[in-house]
């Protein structure tokens, strides 16, 4: 069967004082433990997929945090894995409950896609958050009137209480900058989303004064492109996820019309990188910006 499985800590993850940890990093960190136990023993997606009455592709899901666990399967692979400690099997199976715990965003279900309920998760675990927008103010730093005139545009068929909902897990989500050990968010847009007239005049004023306080803040970087660079190094927008525990590799979220993608290859998190690193030169300073947010407000 190959090599003995290395020393692992005594919890497979660091508890709950890690940045953001919830649910979802929870199974994530969880997945690469067990990956890392099955290749350190020499064991197949497959073999171990008939461990536990499935599939290769099953243990793959599993390993990338796609999926929940359960505690049957889980035992089943730390006996196949050499993983005979008590306490440890222990730790791992408690894991496995508190990534099962359901997240605060559950309760939107119904109104969210179940790709958009991973990104909501992975959001909520993120130490990092990098953004670039093109069309609208990232998420995170919409009004609440904005966050309105967004979700009702072009959407009749919505009921108000509908959106009114919408609305509040989009507020929702921003709490995470009042909470112990805030997510670093650095967003970079288009100079077109300052003149977008979201909602009308009043909105787009208040969503203005709104960006200029959000600069303030210590734990925000907000740059804007302007339109005399003429095109950027990105073709779309797009964000990428950084995480405080090592297990959790950086993730590039892309999404579209039927739904997102999630980037975790490293060829692929160094290209975004790289795009990154060329927009935070390409656009304006966060003081320049500073200083274009407060030009747009006297021209409101």
């Amino acid at each position: 069967m190959g090599r003995s499985a290395p020393p692992l800590r005594r919890s497979p993850v660091a508890p709950d004082s890690a940045t953001g940890s919830g649910p979802t990093a929870r199974r994530l960190v969880l997945g690469s433990q067990l990956r890392r136990l099955r290749e350190a023993k020499g064991v197949s997606r497959e073999d171990a997929g008939y461990a536990i009455r499935g599939s290769g592709s099953k243990i793959s899901r599993l390993e990338l945090g796609r999926v929940g666990f359960k505690e049957r399967d889980v035992e089943d692979l730390l006996t196949l894995y050499g993983v005979t400690d008590d306490d440890e099997r222990e730790s791992f199976l408690d894991l496995v409950r508190r990534s099962n715990e359901p997240g605060w965003w559950n309760r939107y279900n119904d109104l969210i896609a179940p790709w958009f309920q991973d990104f909501v998760g992975l959001e909520e675990s993120a130490s990092r958050i990098q953004t670039f927008e093109l069309q609208f103010v990232p998420g995170l730093l919409q009004t609440e009137r904005y966050a309105r005139a967004i979700a009702s545009q072009g959407r009749p068929e919505f009921p108000d209480e509908e959106i009114d909902r919408r609305v509040r897990l989009r507020m929702q989500r921003q709490k995470l900058f009042v909470r112990p050990k805030a997510p670093r968010v650095w967003a970079v847009l288009d100079e077109s989303v300052l003149h977008r007239p979201i909602g009308g005049r009043a909105v787009m004023r208040e969503q203005l004064e709104s960006l200029l306080e959000a600069t303030q803040l210590p734990n925000v970087s907000l740059q804007v492109l302007p339109f005399s660079l003429g095109h950027s190094s990105a073709e779309g927008a797009y964000t990428i996820l950084r995480f405080a525990e090592p297990e959790i590799s950086d993730i590039v979220y892309l999404e579209h019309l039927c739904g997102a993608l999630y980037l975790d290859k490293p060829e692929d998190i160094e290209v975004y990188s790289k795009v990154s690193h060329r927009l935070a030169v390409d656009a304006l300073t966060p003081e320049d910006t500073r200083k274009l947010l407060r030009k747009h407000l006297a021209d409101h």
